[in-house]
């Protein structure tokens, strides 16, 4: 399957999961698509936006971190983020993530379920 980026749904989510500002999404494709994979998508959010601390039951939640820089809340624990970051959060884990630089933080998020 091929897909371009033109074709590619788009989102904005506001004060996602009790975070503050926007998160805009671009799903690379619908969540329907993949048997195991309940979300694969790029996630922008501008300066001093975040996605609020949560759990994941059930499922594992990659953030691959491709721009920007900011501060994530790796199961209890502050963490400094940049490009090439990845975080890994599942098994009754939580995370949360802010962005604390001046450009967008850029991220590809997927969610495996189990």
């Amino acid at each position: 399957m091929f897909v371009q980026r033109n074709s590619m749904g788009t989102e904005k989510k506001e004060k996602m999961r009790g975070g503050e500002g926007i998160v805009n999404f671009t799903y690379f494709v619908p969540s329907d698509t993949e048997k195991n994979a309940r979300m694969l998508a790029e996630l922008s959010l501008e300066p001093g936006a975040s996605i609020g601390y949560h759990k994941h039951d059930n499922e594992t939640e990659y953030f691959i971190f491709i721009s920007g820089t900011g501060t994530a809340n790796d199961n209890g624990t502050e963490v400094s983020v940049k490009p090439g970051d990845v975080i890994i959060t599942g098994n009754g884990a939580s995370h949360g993530v802010k962005n604390t630089g001046s450009v967008p933080l850029v991220l590809n998020a997927l969610i495996v379920t189990h």
